[in-house]
């Protein structure tokens, strides 16, 4: 018999909307979206894919630096960023490029922050980002910190901010979580559970049944999606995003999610740590197959289509990542003069150091 003073445990199941063959399995949950929004986010999530492979492909040619692959994740990111509006904020980690280049930076920006340039971090005022975090899980606490600044001042605006089930072990996940929870704060958590953190299965990462069972003790809404629909990825951050609105709250939305590809270019093997078979039962719930016989069984899309929208990726890219090259290069000078609007005196006489 359990005992009346302990808090119960229960599984969740993650909400979806369609099943892996692209059939409405839970029309309740479906967005409302309209017919040009279904194949815009399509476009988006094909274009993306495009682009993950050419830039795994730059990586190997020396013409990036850090990349973390996106393939398998792109219902996670084109679908939460989809949901926002423009003028919400997002706080990435370095994988998800996608889903502030979707939200206005410029892609060349993208490429010059993985090669290491300063004015990769340049945000245009108009954008609502901030730059990659390389520290796992840091982004959530400045989400925290943005979403306070929303609360503040009184604006209908959410923050939202992604870490991998690795990033959902560090402090600063629990710290900002434990905040916005207290505060009554308008942001949105999400973990793409991909199954590993880097090489470790999320079973030996902790005894928790989930990511979403944490948001319990922070006493904010805890949500677990199928990360491999956008739809439903969509439907949850589009209501995480209006209890935000509303005053009701943080969210905390666990996507189930896999990725394709290594955990980065630099140097990891993902096949010393998951078999063929895995990746082969998850190739099945592509992100891309599922929405696109979705949307194939609504007469709203084709495979002329999808070609234009692979050219048209391929074409950006390209013209992309020449201008980054062409962008002049970094000098000691130049970034001492990036720091601050008025250089102080001691960085002056530094750079005139260098000028010397």
């Amino acid at each position: 018999m359990s005992k009346p003073y302990v808090v119960g445990v229960q599984e969740v199941q993650p909400l979806s909307v369609l099943g892996t063959d692209g059939t409405v399995t839970n029309p309740e949950a479906m967005p409302n979206l309209t017919d040009d929004q279904l194949k815009e986010i399509m476009r988006r999530m094909v274009f993306t894919r495009t682009w993950d492979q050419r830039a795994v492909n730059l990586t190997r040619q020396g013409r990036l630096g850090f990349y973390a692959p996106v393939s398998g994740q792109e219902a996670t990111m084109v679908g939460s960023e989809f949901a926002l509006n423009k003028d919400d904020f997002i706080c990435p980690g370095y994988r998800d490029m996608p889903q502030i280049v979707w939200h206005g930076l410029p892609m060349y920006q993208a490429f010059l922050y993985s090669r290491g340039h300063q004015h990769g971090g340049q945000i245009p005022q108009d954008v609502h980002v901030l730059m990659p975090q390389i520290i796992i899980g840091a982004q959530y606490l400045h989400a925290m910190g943005v979403a306070m600044a929303f609360k503040q001042r009184g604006e209908k605006r959410v923050s939202i901010t992604y870490t991998g089930d690795g990033g959902s072990s560090e402090g600063d996940f629990y710290e900002a979580m434990n905040f916005a929870g207290a505060f009554k704060l308008p942001a949105i958590f999400m973990v793409q559970n991909n199954g590993y953190a880097i090489t470790t299965p999320f079973s030996k990462q902790t005894a928790a049944l989930s990511v979403a069972h944490k948001a319990v003790a922070a006493g904010i809404e805890g949500v677990q999606v199928d990360g491999m629909d956008v739809l439903a990825v969509v439907k949850a951050v589009q209501d995480a995003a209006e209890r935000g609105r509303k005053g009701e709250g943080a969210t905390l939305i666990e996507a189930i999610t896999y990725r394709f590809l290594p955990h980065s270019m630099s140097g990891d093997d993902p096949s010393k740590y998951r078999t063929k078979e895995e990746t082969a039962e998850w190739e099945l719930k592509d992100p891309l197959n599922r929405f696109r016989a979705y949307l194939v069984s609504k007469g709203l899309w084709s495979e002329e289509e999808e070609a234009k929208v692979v050219e048209d990726a391929k074409n950006t890219v390209a013209e992309q990542i020449k201008k980054a090259e062409e962008t002049e290069k970094m000098t000691v000078p130049g970034l001492i003069d990036s720091m601050f609007e008025t250089t102080p005196q001691h960085l002056e006489e530094q750079k005139a150091d260098y000028l010397a």
